[in-house]
């Protein structure tokens, strides 16, 4: 999914707080059924999104809608259970890709593989009253805004999978990885300023999204954030703004869909005089895993941290 206005409009929604829950099942007399995993159901779940899902027992049928939520469920080995994905999960390779629709849900063929659980980013095409009129549970998790929120989905995930056990230890270990490269990038005296380029137009990505938080996290300034009649959280800058801003990194999460590159960058006109084409601090990244808030950003922030260390010490 590329996470910018023009294309996944419907991803720009805003993250509120997750909760999750258990639920005890028929009163205190019932006994909660356990999976291998030591998962106890039912298990009852409420979104950020504000759906609700109960499961009685762990699903062995999941239909995904939702790339980064395919990448989740694998991560945290519920891969087994996953029948289907949306045509846009293209990650890891052995997800089941079909010709199923996450930006224009077909009902019929969404129940056609018997799910007893189906997740998605978005209520769009009117999928979640769809599902619920067969009876089908249907979670609902949005796209998330900072590294908190993309930890809570995936421990979400884990409950409702019965994978929670492996859903804990995946956080933790990307919380881990997360810190190693924020210890790896100084504080120096120059805040170094970075531009997110999501397609050849120019469009980027402000603080207030999943990627600009990441950026904040490793202390850099994004530019986006300081475009006169930045109205949504994906503008499209001007060439003049892009070159006036001088940043010290470009990061290009157009190298799939626009073949971006340095080369290409530094034959804008203008652009040769930015100081990141001139270092050759350009970075070229998959625009999905850039697109996504799933367990790859750990891919990403592997891509940039160690870039950022190099021009701190070459500005100190």
């Amino acid at each position: 999914m590329r996470m910018h206005q023009p294309r996944v409009s419907a991803q720009l929604a805003t993250i509120g707080t997750l909760v999750v829950f258990m639920a005890a099942c028929g009163g205190a007399a019932a006994s909660p059924a356990v999976t291998p995993q030591g998962a106890r159901f039912p298990v009852t779940v409420t979104s950020s999104a504000g759906t609700t899902v109960t499961l009685t027992r762990r699903p062995s049928r999941i239909v995904s809608l939702s790339p980064t939520a395919t990448e989740m469920l694998f991560a945290i080995n519920a891969g087994p259970q996953v029948v289907a994905v949306d045509d846009q999960s293209n990650y890891p390779a052995n997800a089941p890709m079909t010709k199923l629709s996450g930006y224009t849900p077909n009902i019929e063929a969404i129940a056609g593989y018997a799910p007893d659980l189906v997740v998605a980013s978005e209520d769009l095409g009117s999928v979640v009253h769809g599902m619920q009129s067969l009876n089908i549970p249907i979670l609902l998790e949005p796209a998330a805004k900072t590294l908190d929120d993309s930890y809570a989905q995936i421990l979400q995930l884990g409950e409702v999978s019965g994978h929670g056990t492996d859903a804990e230890g995946l956080v933790k270990t990307m919380k881990s990885k997360v810190s190693a490269f924020v210890s790896l990038v100084a504080k120096p005296q120059r805040q170094l300023s970075v531009y997110h380029e999501l397609d050849n137009t120019f469009y980027s990505a402000t603080s207030a999204t999943f990627i600009g938080q990441v950026y904040k996290v490793l202390g850099l300034k994004n530019i986006a954030d300081e475009a006169k009649g930045a109205a949504t959280d994906y503008p499209q800058l001007s060439q003049e703004y892009i070159v006036s801003s001088n940043p010290d990194l470009i990061v290009l999460a157009d190298t799939k869909c626009c073949n971006q590159n340095l080369s290409t960058v530094g034959a804008r006109p203008g652009w040769g005089a930015i100081a990141a084409v001139r270092s050759g601090a350009v970075i070229n990244v998959d625009d999905d895993i850039a697109s996504r808030w799933g367990p790859r950003v750990i891919d990403f922030m592997q891509a940039i941290a160690p870039r950022v260390e190099q021009l701190e010490k070459q500005a100190a």
